[in-house]
């Protein structure tokens, strides 16, 4: 079965997603995903979707859906690396993702994720 790596770096996980999600692989994310947050107590959830070309309204409420779920297991969560067609394309289907912070990229995301959690 095919599953996107989660790479640990300290107090925080990084999602690099690399390939065309489905929505299978987008389920699988999501329960891997909490599974490692909750064994490692990690405090932010990393995820770049800069190779994603295309994102339909499935994998966008996955998205939202995950960054809810960290939340819930105090994690803060950035998704990083959207390409201008995937945001239009959240907009244009009426996606909001509230509670999802995004960065342009994965240095400035860390960034954000360093400075929220030392803020709580």
């Amino acid at each position: 079965m095919e599953r996107i790596p989660i790479l640990r770096m300290g107090d925080f996980l990084l999602v690099t997603i690399q390939v065309d999600m489905h929505d299978e692989l987008a389920m699988t994310l999501q329960d891997d995903l909490s599974d490692r947050i909750s064994k490692t107590s990690a405090r932010g959830v990393l995820i770049d979707i800069s190779a994603l070309d295309m994102v339909d309204s499935f994998i966008g409420r996955m998205i939202g859906t995950i960054s809810g779920l960290s939340r819930i297991m105090d994690a803060q969560t950035v998704v990083v690396g959207m390409q201008p067609a995937v945001a239009i394309t959240l907009v244009e289907l009426g996606l909001t993702l509230p509670g999802v912070i995004t960065a342009l990229n994965v240095e400035r995301g860390m960034s954000l994720l360093r400075e929220r959690v030392q803020s709580e």
